[in-house]
């Protein structure tokens, strides 16, 4: 009867591990099936690239045949442009940003004037820039807004909260952003249809935030239960953000199906403002599966690149090279092995000699992928040290700027009192007067000045490097009260990254042909070729 009974144990036992073996088969062909997919979307991604291009391209047509529409035709241009690049291309989209708050001044509208600012918020937080984010939100009339533009309004700020909470990491303010981020995403929701997108998203978002992750997976699997018509890129959201919960409830192969399915909708809706392709390739790593991991992560570093946002660059930068170094190790390991068995293999008959050239020859394809490896990582350490640098530049001017406005703020106040006391006391001549004293000339040398001393600060090198390019008897000599002259100061700003001549001419109030006889003038001095002489220029070190 025991010997029965254990038998009966063994059978079950053994058919439990059955069970559970083809439970892991099914589940690694399922996933297999889905990787297949996104490489079938990845090899139409330029056609999905160029059916948004061929969009854009008609709606500036558009605008370009429309000069003289009213200002509502041109915002709503302006919009549909903006929404075509907000996602796809950083520099584009913040342009556009700029174009909607300037026509909603234009038309004196309110609610347009605070939709604008919103998008440009939407904006400058998808790079990251978290400051001038929330000084961008903080100046809307909330009261001002329409219903939908105040749900976005606050559907924004929350998420702005929660990504500075996320970025900062730092237990003595994330709980007060956690806090004033619920309290708009309570008010976005009071203004949501229960059964819309936005309350169930959002909700969803809520409820993550709150450690309640059966709760947020129940509102999500609801905008993709079938009942809902997602677009593209609201289902890679939702789908994202799902794959985050199954993750932490430990079910990693849920969580990488739902991120396959996020980045087809993205690749499909040629979205390039996106981390659910980083997240799929580390996931991937993590799984073992580093090819195909360091195949995505490469595809992830395209679409940052496109859509030109520093801080998107930095989070696939900052995954990639583990990638890359587990794919180079995965890589010599595999080429120790081959030249193991070709070693054993050498004292056997002509197939032995056959096999070994195969081998030399998968040798040397392996060192040229090392190489290829090696570049890659010596153009993201470039990349990182002109970021480091560009980061440095932009604390120095934000101060500079900031300083500088302040300062012109104060003497428009110190005007305006000073007129309205006349206009007040009818002293109309005296406003004559008082309007004199302001010396333009005066402004642009302090300002130039001022510009100089920060520039100088940060390129203390710069006028010795600079002149070390000529002959002594061409080298510039300054004056003992000059930091910069006109010639230097043109160069400094082309090294800030300024070298569009109209631009060059409006900074300095000069017209284009006198900039372009100024910078002439100097290269045709220099011991440098023309042609190189700017890019040495740019190779001008900060300290």
């Amino acid at each position: 009867m025991r010997l029965s009974q254990a038998s009966g144990i063994w059978l079950r036992g053994l058919w439990c591990l059955a069970c559970t073996m083809a439970v892991f088969a099914l589940a690694a062909q399922q996933q297999g099936t889905r990787l297949r997919l996104l490489d079938e979307a990845l090899s139409h991604k330029e056609q999905f690239v160029k059916e948004k291009q061929d969009v854009i391209l008609r709606l500036k047509k558009r605008l370009a045949a429309n000069p003289n529409a009213s200002l509502e035709v041109k915002f709503e241009i302006n919009d549909a442009l903006y929404n075509q690049y907000r996602s796809f291309i950083y520099d584009s989209a913040f342009g556009y940003a700029k174009r909607l708050i300037n026509l909603g001044y234009q038309m004196n509208d309110p609610d347009r004037i605070g939709y604008a600012k919103t998008q440009m918020g939407f904006i400058t937080l998808s790079a990251g820039m978290f400051k001038e984010t929330f000084d961008t939100l903080n100046t809307v009339r909330i009261s001002d807004l329409s219903e939908p533009n105040k749900l976005e309004y606050y559907a924004l700020m929350a998420r702005a909260l929660y990504d500075n909470c996320d970025y900062n990491k730092d237990a003595n303010y994330c709980d007060i952003y956690i806090r004033m981020a619920d309290k708009y995403i309570e008010f976005a929701t009071s203004l949501s249809d229960p059964d819309s997108y936005n309350f169930l998203y959002l909700k969803g978002l809520h409820n993550l935030r709150e450690q309640r992750s059966d709760e947020s997976i129940r509102y999500l699997n609801k905008l993709l239960d079938g009942d809902f018509r997602l677009t593209t890129h609201q289902f890679a959201i939702t789908a994202s953000t799902l794959s985050f919960l199954h993750l932490k409830l430990g079910d990693t192969t849920q969580a990488i199906n739902l991120l396959v399915g996020a980045c087809i909708s993205d690749i499909q809706s040629a979205t390039k403002e996106t981390l659910a392709m980083t997240r799929l390739a580390e996931l991937l790593y993590m799984n073992g599966q580093v090819e195909e991991a360091y195949k995505y992560i490469n595809q992830s570093m395209d679409d940052a690149i496109f859509y030109g946002a520093k801080q998107r660059k930095s989070e696939v930068g900052a995954i990639l090279p583990v990638i890359a170094a587990s794919r180079l190790n995965y890589i010599d390991n595999q080429r120790k092995t081959l030249l193991g068995y070709s070693i054993g293999l050498t004292m056997l008959s002509v197939l032995t000699i056959i096999f070994a050239l195969s081998t030399l020859f998968q040798f040397r394809k392996l060192r040229r992928q090392d190489r290829v490896i090696r570049k890659t990582n010596e153009n993201l350490t470039v990349t990182n040290g002109l970021l480091s640098e560009a980061n440095k530049i932009k604390e120095e001017y934000l101060g500079y700027y900031f300083n500088i406005n302040s300062e012109y703020i104060e003497k428009i106040e110190k005007f305006k009192r000073s007129v309205d006391q006349k206009l007040i006391s009818k002293k109309y001549d005296e406003i004559r007067f008082v309007m004199s004293r302001i010396d333009l000339k005066k402004e642009r040398e302090e300002l130039y000045y001022s510009f100089d001393k920060v520039f100088l600060k940060l390129f203390p090198d710069f006028v010795a490097t600079f002149n070390s390019y000529f002959s002594e008897e061409d080298q510039v000599k300054l004056e003992s009260d000059q930091l910069l002259n006109t010639e230097l100061r043109i160069f400094a700003l082309i090294r800030m990254g300024i070298s569009d001549s109209d631009k060059l001419a409006k900074i300095l109030g000069y017209s284009v042909n006198t900039i372009y006889a100024y910078k002439n003038r100097v290269k045709s001095k220099s011991l440098i070729p023309n042609d190189e002489f700017e890019q040495r220029i740019m190779e001008i070190e900060a300290t």
